[in-house]
Order: C-alpha cells, then structure tokens, then sequence
C-alpha cells in the first residue's frame, strides 16, 4: 500500500510540473498578485510593510484555489479514477496522496519564493522565518479542504465557479489565524495559542478530508 501511495503521489507531481505546467501558472500567479500590490497602493514603505504578510497571505490562498480543479478531474476523464477504486488501496489514502501532490507543487513553491517578495514588500526582518513557519503550519489545511471541495465538483462541468463559492469561506479562518500568528510571533505575544490553533485545523482538515472526499469521488464514479 505504501508504494501504491508514493506512486500515486510521485505521478501527480510530475504531471504537475510536465507540459501544461499547473505549478508554474499557480507559481506566475502568486508573484503578479503581490507585485500588483505595491502598484495599486503607492510606493510608501510604512504601508507596504504593515500590509505584507495579509498580502501574502491572501497571495498564496487565491493562487491554491487556483489549481483545486485540477486535483481529480483529469483523472476522472480519462478513467484513472475508476482504476483507482479497483486497485488494492483504499480511496482515503489515495485522497492524502493527491492532496500531498497538491500541497508540494502548489504551496510548497509559493513558501520558497516567500522571502523575495517580501523584500518587495519591504517585510519586516523579524517576519520572516514565523510568516514561512506559519504558512508550513497552515497551508497543508488549504490542499487539504481543497481537497474536498474538488471531489464534490469533480463530475460537474465548469464546476470552478462552485468550487470558489463552495471553499472560500472555510478559507477565511485559515486566513485570519496565519496572519495573526505572524503578527503574535513578531510581537512576542501570544503566538504560541495563535500557531495552535492553526496547527489543529490542518490536523482537523487531516482527520476528516480523507473520509468526506472519498464518499464524494465514489458517488461521482457510481
């Protein structure tokens, strides 16, 4: 079952990154949105830099929502989803797979190139290392009920419009707690109860994302 799973894994990713390239549009993404930012506020860096872990943030959220479509329609097209129920491993871990791929060539990246923009958004020094903490904590819980939102549109046609509607306000809270955790962390106050409670819900998205898209991928294939 392991190789099963690290196979399902390792073939999202590399599709991910092939021709077409839905990490590299998701990556373009990210940056045009937070270089846009300065553009639209002005160049005064006391803004920028109350403003740039949100921007960020917010940055990173819109560009995951991005690819969620992607997670398990190709596969519902061409067939490989009903292989997928046919083979000896069962469709809870095969949901954790594709949300791991999602996670590692979605978010993942996005956390990498963190540091340039903020310098772009003159962040301030300390933000730094809680901002990319924070968003290892937190953006595992975006993959994840993103995760649930496309087996739930899987079989709809132009279902991305739904999948925003039906996604973005479990989002909010991911949103609200990431950012104030880097506020609390640079600060020194509080940020420990604020990092915990972001960690519990992607432990929270963890426990029940396997369960809620697998029931919604066998009734999309029934």
């Amino acid at each position: 079952m392991i190789r099963l799973f690290k196979a399902i894994a390792l073939r999202d990713i590399k599709v991910s990154w092939s021709g077409g390239s839905t990490s590299s549009m998701v990556v373009a993404f990210f940056i045009i949105v937070v270089t846009l930012f300065p553009l639209g506020v002005g160049p005064e860096l006391n803004m920028l830099s109350r403003i740039s872990v949100g921007v960020i943030w917010v940055a990173a959220l819109l560009s995951c929502l991005l690819s969620l479509d992607r997670i398990f329609l190709a596969d519902y097209e061409d067939g490989t989803l009903d292989q997928y129920a046919l083979s000896p491993i069962s469709m809870e871990w095969i949901v954790i797979a594709k949300a791991l791929a999602h996670w590692v060539t979605t978010s993942l990246p996005l956390i990498l190139i963190t540091p340039l923009l903020g310098i772009l958004m003159n962040m301030p020094d300390n933000a730094y290392l809680p901002l990319i903490f924070t968003m290892l904590v937190g953006t595992p819980a975006l993959s994840l009920i993103g995760t649930i939102g496309a087996s739930l549109t899987v079989s709809l046609k132009r279902g991305g419009v739904l999948l925003s509607l039906l996604i973005l306000p479990l989002y909010v809270p991911i949103l609200i707690f990431g950012v104030m955790a880097v506020d609390a962390l640079t600060i020194g106050s509080g940020g420990n109860a604020t990092l915990m409670i972001l960690g519990a819900a992607t432990l929270f998205s963890l426990a029940i994302t396997p369960w809620a898209a697998a029931a919604a991928i066998r009734l999309a294939l029934d």
